[in-house]
């Protein structure tokens, strides 16, 4: 799995640091999404495809790698 976050979109609900808070975070200043790990281990696919689900900006892309 392969991360992509558009940070100009994001809105800086924290609703993706809520669900995967190893692969997320916010910027103190104004909330903004910060991407701790792009390619996260298999063990955090399902809490990144639930921070996807649940952004109310739509802000974060997930590709599936083979």
């Amino acid at each position: 799995m392969k991360i992509t976050v558009d940070e100009d979109k994001c809105c800086g609900a924290g609703s993706c640091v809520l669900a995967a808070p190893k692969v997320f975070d916010q910027r103190e200043e104004d909330g903004i999404v910060i991407l701790l790990d792009a390619e996260p281990p298999a063990e955090q696919h399902a809490a990144v495809r639930e921070a996807a689900n649940v952004c109310p900006a739509s802000v974060i892309e997930l590709s599936e790698q083979a």
